[in-house]
């Protein structure tokens, strides 16, 4: 190892890990403490989905208990079955993610502190401060057999996690697709095909090609009728807005009348009678401009009692014709069954390349992206190479700032050489800490923060068709960016400043100096590990960004019931796509630096710790549980495998600086062994990610024929049929199940009906069943022994006529928009009803009124009743 002369350039390492850990650790003590503050008087922030009337009593999570340590106990004892019930599929696996990091982290604790950090910290390479106890202060290379041996056992029990995790995945995932909560649900029986050729935009040839087929539904938008139904939703808003802010001003105006009445009684007599004008002169009226600042000046109700009749007549019409449209060359396809569905999702459709190809399966009607329903082969090639040359390029672009953080945290390297930067060294020794070591961090993430809005662009643009696939389109997308950025530019950046001006001066010695120094940009990572674990999580947990949305903005800006009522009844689900990369990236630093730098999993293993308490939480109280069906969770497997090349590439990098033969050859035989586990790990898991294997399926029908008596039956012509089926010889009718004669409507009868305990698993123990995943983690006992009482109810079912028309076009069926304004005391909120109605325009005072102080002749606030009494919400389908 080359000899870097560390002992004339000191480490900063140390100061900056100290105030780094005083800031974060202040921040991570102030938002325990607001939490625990706030949490019992802000139910709606902290437990809405224990307490808000749209989430329904069955599907509300237990509330924590009171006390001060008492709800940590009870959110940390939660059986994982019920974390699967109340956070979803995809809050489940992220949760879980991060405690297969934590494990990872503390593991690597456990076996690489021992030996690694007596070995760096009696290197004798000179090094100081976190930099003693790393790789680049080995100098003899022999040490580095120490390094390589570590290696192998730590990347190795990695490598056997993530196997053990996709397993577990699988299992779980296809324990729950099948369970009688998701198995009949419109989604798990509709398939989405796209580019299909003119010929097969027919209902007679697609119900020929595919069995089972019950509804049919061939996407038609039109264009118009789209841009129609906006425009009367926004315009019906508008006129919502202004009678409310015509109310409001009308009721103010009489208040102060009457109050002024009261003080003085030679004053006139209080505004009184029926007419709104009579208490709001004319220029006092809401009004808007047509165009942005340019448009002409309009009266927004008496332009909404013109406009929304001629809106409602033009939509009308096109509605009556909307399946003589044009139709796209995408088709829903409605089975009957589960079964019928997988089938046709999985079968080779066409003899043409890219023809009727992609298909999915579980796209839900209010998820689709109508859009990018349209699309022939080539424009889908176009538009995905050209949004992924978009995203390298901005890749490339978002490389000069992020490199510009990295050059900061490490600016103490260069104020010595570079003399414009000497006055950084009169500052304070705290203040310099901070711009060093906290503040890199802050900008880094914020930095970040930009990118999601773009990407999610591109996403569409490249012709994804759903909001879950679009978040997973982002999780890749991100994860680049959070890897070259965050950490491959940020690593590099501060490696090479750390050495700059040797490299000046000496250019031969720049890999040997760039190698030994690498290892030194460790010192960022902690301070990031130290932000995401103590400052984030914090603050995630204090839930800050609500407090203010709730509070601040829903003051300012929440101007109607509608829009309160909202605010606090509706809940946001959560963007994966931008979530789960940033963790990933936190996984790859820590096992990238595990062996060079193992003190960063001390940190790691503690950040990801707090994070998983402080999502816990969050996942199962506040937010409304997406449903992606877990399908970001396996990208999240593979991509932990960057972590594992690019720490084995690096060593190996090292080595080859070093000279260090044996080790090298040994580190270079382990890449190759990472390598054939990933591969392997691709072809065998991945037709098990996103679809469902046969057998499974067929054990559902053929046991549902078995314990039926009398059954339904589909026909190769799609026809319902009533057979008998006897139980006393289930072998005669086992041929029934079979997709060339008939199959079950329903499948009533899941897995762990029927299924026996396997009596080799009683043997395992706790060592077989870490050993051997697949024997213990099979989707049949885990439907049996671990999903919860939710996964084992059937939903309530959509009509036939519902499931017709679930798949079509929302334009094609909208109805006029409701206005919802606040009753009042005075009738004036009726009459102004009653003139809107008689404009074709739908509205009503039902369920919200104006709450007033009659003591100080105030307007208070928006009230509203019971949920069965709120016009402008009925309860989600099923879907």
């Amino acid at each position: 190892m080359a000899d870097d002369s560390s002992e004339s350039t000191p480490t900063n390492s140390i100061s900056t890990f100290g105030v780094s850990v005083v800031i974060n650790g202040v921040i991570l003590l102030v938002s325990i403490i607001g939490f625990l503050i706030l949490r019992p008087l802000q139910s709606r922030i902290y437990q809405p989905r224990s307490t808000i009337d749209t989430v329904p009593a069955n599907e509300r999570p237990r509330p924590l208990k009171s006390g001060v340590f008492a709800w940590l106990q009870d959110l940390l004892t939660r059986k994982e079955s019920d974390i699967l019930q109340d956070a979803g599929l995809d809050g489940y696996f992220f949760l879980r993610y991060l405690r297969f990091n934590v494990l990872i982290s503390f593991v690597g604790v456990i076996v690489l502190f021992p030996i690694l950090l007596s070995v760096n910290g009696t290197g004798g390479n000179g090094q100081h401060g976190f930099d003693l106890l790393s790789f680049t202060n080995v100098k003899n290379p022999k040490r580095f057999y120490a390094h390589v041996f570590l290696g192998w056992m730590f990347n190795g029990f990695i490598i056997f996690s993530l196997y053990r995790e996709f397993v577990y995945y699988i299992g779980v995932r296809q324990a729950v697709l099948t369970s009688p909560a998701y198995s009949n649900l419109i989604s798990s029986r509709t398939v989405l095909i796209q580019t299909l050729p003119n010929e097969y935009l027919d209902e007679a040839k697609l119900k020929h090609l595919f069995d089972g087929v019950k509804f049919i539904s061939i996407s038609r938008v039109q264009k118009t009728l789209v841009e129609k139904v906006n425009e009367r939703n926004a315009l019906a808003m508008k006129v919502e807005a202004a009678e409310t802010k015509l109310l409001k001003t009308a009721i103010k105006n009489r208040l102060k009348a009457e109050k002024k009445a009261l003080k003085n009684s030679t004053a006139p007599a209080p505004m009184s009678g029926s007419d709104i004008n009579d208490y709001v002169p004319e220029k006092k009226r809401p009004t808007h401009k047509l165009k942005f600042l340019i448009g002409k000046k309009v009266d927004t109700i008496e332009y909404g009692k013109e406009h929304i009749p001629e809106l409602n007549g033009e939509i009308k019409y096109l509605q009556e014709r909307h399946n003589d449209a044009n139709p796209l060359n995408s088709v829903f396809i409605t089975f009957h069954t589960q079964e019928q569905a997988e089938v046709a999702v999985q079968v080779l459709a066409h003899h043409r390349a890219l023809h009727m190809s992609p298909r999915y399966i579980g796209i839900t009607p209010n998820d689709v992206i109508w859009m990018n329903l349209r699309m022939f082969w080539w424009e889908r090639l176009v538009r995905h190479w050209g949004a992924m040359a978009f995203i390298i390029a901005l890749i490339i672009f978002w490389s000069i700032p992020v490199a510009f953080v990295g050059l900061v945290s490490n600016v103490k390297y260069l104020m010595q050489k570079i003399s414009w930067l000497e006055w950084l060294g009169n500052i304070p020794s705290w203040i310099f800490g901070a711009i060093s070591g906290f503040l890199p961090s802050v900008l880094l993430a914020v930095l970040m923060a930009l990118l999601p809005i773009i990407l999610r662009l591109m996403a569409k643009i490249s012709g994804v068709p759903s909001g879950s696939l679009v978040e997973r389109y982002v999780q890749g997308a991100y994860f680049g960016f959070q890897v070259v950025q965050v950490f491959l530019v940020t690593t590099l950046a501060s490696g090479a400043t750390s050495v700059v001006t040797q490299i000046v001066e000496d250019p031969t010695s720049a890999m040997s100096l760039l190698a030994s120094n690498l290892p030194k940009s460790s010192n960022f990572y902690i301070a990031y590990f130290l932000l995401q674990g103590f400052s984030i999580a914090g603050t995630s947990l204090l839930q800050i960004v609500a407090l203010l949305l709730f509070h601040v903005l829903g003051t300012l800006l929440d101007s109607t019931p509608r829009k309160k009522w909202s605010r606090w009844n509706i809940l946001g689900t959560t963007g994966w796509g931008t979530v789960f990369p940033v963790y990933t990236n936190l996984a790859v630093i820590a096992i990238t630096y595990a062996i060079i730098s193992p003190i960063l999993l001390g940190f790691s293993g503690v950040a990801f710790l707090l994070l998983y308490l402080a999502y816990l939480h969050n996942l199962i109280f506040t937010v409304q549980p997406s449903d992606g069906r877990g399908i970001y969770y396996p990208r999240a497997l593979s991509q932990t495998f960057t972590g594992l090349y690019l720490g084995e590439v690096c060593l190996l990098g090292l080595f080859v600086v070093a000279k260090s033969w044996g080790p090298l050859v040994l580190e270079a035989i382990l890449i190759g062994v990472t390598a054939f586990a990933h591969i392997t790990f691709n072809q065998a898991f991945e037709p098990l990610l996103f679809s469902l294997p046969r057998n499974l399926l067929k054990d559902l029908s053929t046991k549902n024929l078995i314990t039926s008596e009398t059954q339904p039956l589909i026909g190769k012509d799609g026809a319902v049929e009533l057979q008998e089926i006897h139980t006393d010889s289930p072998e005669k009718h086992t041929h029934n199940a079979s997709l060339d004669d008939t199959v079950p409507l329903s499948t009533e009868t899941h897995l762990e009906e029927g299924i026996p305990e396997s009596t080799a698993l009683e043997k395992l123990g706790p060592i077989g069943q870490y050993l051997k995943p697949h024997v213990y983690l099979t989707p049949f006992l885990l439907q049996k022994n671990f999903l919860g009482p939710r996964f084992k109810e059937s939903p309530s079912l959509l009509s036939n006529e519902e499931e017709s028309l679930a798949y079509a076009h929302p334009a094609a069926s909208a109805t006029n928009p409701i206005v919802w304004i606040p009753k009042d005391p005075y009738g004036l909120s009726e009459i102004e009803v009653s003139n809107l109605k008689q404009n074709d325009i739908d509205a009503t005072t039902e369920g919200t009124w104006f709450e007033i102080d009659e003591n100080k002749k105030k307007i208070k606030q928006f009230k509203w009743g019971p949920i069965e009494q709120i016009p402008i919400w009925e309860k989600p389908k099923q879907y």
